[in-house]
C-alpha cells in the first residue's frame, strides 16, 4: 500500500514538474512574440513617423518654393513698375524741356526741320501746317519758305506750304495736312516721343538698370 501510495506520489510530482516546464515554455514563447511584436510596432513607429517627416519636409519645400517664386514675382514686378516710372519721368522732362526750348529764339530752326519730316512722310505737292499757338507764331512766310526750300534741297520735291486755318494744336510739335484733306502726317513732340519710345525705353534700361544690376 505504501508503494502504491509512492508511486503515486512519484506521478503527480512529474505530472506538477512537466506542468511547470510547460508553462515556463508557453510563458517565454509568449514573451518572446510579445518582444518581437513590440519591437515591429516601434519599427512601424520610426517608420510612420519617417513617412511624416519626410512629408513635412516635403510640403514645407513646396511652401518654400511657392513662397520664393512668388517674391520673385514681386520683386520683377515692382522693378518693372520702377523702371515704367523711371522711363516716363524721364519722357516728361523730355518734353517739359522742348517745351521750355519754344521761347528761345533759335527754336525756329528746331520748327522749320519738324515741318520738313513731316513733309517727307507726307506725299503731296501741297499742305497746311498747323502747331501750338506759341509755334504758330512763329510760322510767317518767311518761315515757311525757308522749309520749303529745305524739303527741295533734300527731296528735289517743289511742295507749296501755308498756315492752317483749323484751330492751333493743343500739344507742342507740328500737323502737316495734304490741301485734299485725305492724309497728314502729324509730328507733334509727344507723338514723336512715342514713336521713338521703345528705342528710348531700351536706351534707359541699359543705361540705369544695368549699372543697378551690376552693384
Amino acid at each position: 500500500m505504501e508503494s502504491v501510495e509512492k508511486g503515486k506520489d512519484a506521478i503527480l510530482s512529474g505530472i506538477e514538474t512537466d506542468a511547470r516546464e510547460e508553462e515556463k515554455q508557453i510563458v517565454g514563447e509568449a514573451e518572446s512574440r510579445a518582444a518581437e511584436k513590440k519591437k515591429y510596432a516601434e519599427k512601424k513607429i520610426e517608420s510612420i513617423l519617417a513617412d511624416a517627416r519626410k512629408q513635412a519636409e516635403d510640403r514645407a519645400q513646396i511652401v518654400k518654393t511657392k513662397i520664393l517664386a512668388g517674391v520673385g514675382i514681386e520683386i520683377k514686378r515692382l522693378s518693372m513698375r520702377l523702371q515704367d516710372d523711371v522711363v516716363g519721368e524721364i519722357m516728361n522732362r523730355v518734353e517739359k524741356r522742348l517745351g521750355e526750348m519754344i521761347a528761345d529764339t533759335a527754336y525756329r530752326s528746331v520748327l522749320v526741320d519738324l515741318i520738313c519730316e513731316a513733309a517727307a512722310g507726307l506725299d503731296t505737292d501741297s499742305a497746311s501746317v498747323n502747331a501750338s499757338p506759341p509755334e504758330r507764331e512763329m510760322i510767317d512766310q518767311a518761315l515757311l519758305a525757308e522749309a520749303t526750300g529745305k524739303i527741295r534741297s533734300q527731296t528735289e520735291r517743289q511742295m507749296t506750304l501755308k498756315l492752317a486755318e483749323a484751330e492751333p494744336l493743343r500739344l507742342q510739335g507740328v500737323l502737316l495736312t495734304a490741301s485734299d484733306g485725305r492724309t497728314a502726317f502729324n509730328n507733334q513732340i509727344r507723338t514723336r516721343i512715342m514713336r521713338r519710345q521703345r528705342k528710348i525705353r531700351t536706351m534707359i534700361q541699359d543705361t540705369l538698370f544695368t549699372i543697378e544690376n551690376s552693384r
